[in-house]
């Protein structure tokens, strides 16, 4: 009776090397968010002229959603929606000074406002997730209202007695605790997901798992990173008009950019063309 030969496995699948550069993600001190602070501040200080405008650019924004909140709420989350598709690409322009100044070249503002057409595909992905971000955001804030006001959903005035009623205390923790969330969530998302995609070229997804590896790497660290940008912008917010918006705005785009350098690292750099 003849016998079976016998079976023999195949190798094991070795899926090939990709060809991207391997990355690590750097251990952070508590020191390194005041460090990029001083680099953004160094980089303002360098090129004032493109930091005015971009400040301004950021400033306008803030007071258009202002002025739409209180005349006309309804309209609000549009317009924060339009302001969130363009103020990435206003944050890749100051991310690109401060790219080819690292890289020991002067920049212009010509070339930092063109930053991103090379990029539109990986931005586009990405601006159009934090949209949805923000829309599901905006419905979950409308479900907390419902909830809280049964009535009706209150006016601007409405809104803002509520919010400092001591009664309506159980109100503004539930709106505190799903905004946060929302916040968290859509900070760990892009905390150097951005400035990735202009230094590297890189798609969205990649960009977006490199910013949460950065999260989890770095919790603590990058929760005060997130604390210090939203103390800064609401002392920006507390003056008046708003005003300090105009230097915040680009001190935090230009220490975002290092941020990203800061915890990201690459086996070589690569000239900036």
């Amino acid at each position: 009776m003849s016998s079976l030969p016998d079976y023999e496995a195949p190798p094991p699948y070795v899926p090939p090397p990709s060809d991207a550069p391997a990355k690590t993600i750097a251990l952070l001190s508590f020191a390194a968010p005041f460090r990029w602070l001083r680099a953004g501040w160094s980089d303002m200080r360098a090129h004032p002229g493109i930091s005015a405008f971009y400040g301004l650019a950021f400033w306008l924004m803030a007071v258009i959603l202002g002025a739409v909140f209180r005349n006309s709420p309804e309209y609000t989350m549009t317009i924060a929606s339009g302001c969130l598709l363009l103020g990435p690409f206003m944050a890749m322009g100051l991310y690109e000074v401060s790219r080819r100044r690292e890289a020991g070249l002067v920049p212009d503002l010509s070339s930092s406002i063109s930053c991103w057409d090379s990029h539109l595909k990986s931005m586009g992905m990405l601006v159009l997730v934090l949209i949805v971000m923000e829309l599901l955001w905006g419905r979950a804030s409308l479900i907390v209202f419902a909830v809280f006001f049964n009535t009706g959903m209150p006016s601007t005035s409405g809104v803002m007695e509520a919010i400092f009623n001591p009664q309506n205390w159980e109100f503004v923790a539930a709106y505190a605790i799903v905004g946060s969330a929302f916040a968290a969530l859509v900070f760990s998302l892009s905390a150097v997901s951005i400035p990735m995609i202009l230094d590297r070229d890189t798609d969205a997804i990649s960009a977006v798992i490199t910013s949460l590896e950065v999260m989890f790497h770095n919790t603590a660290v990058m929760v005060l990173w997130g604390v210090l940008i939203t103390l800064l912008i609401a002392v920006s917010l507390a003056l008046p008009w708003g005003m300090g918006l105009l230097v915040c705005g680009p001190l935090l785009g230009h220490a975002t950019w290092y941020a990203y350098r800061g915890s990201v690292c690459w086996p070589q750099d690569v000239t900036v063309p």
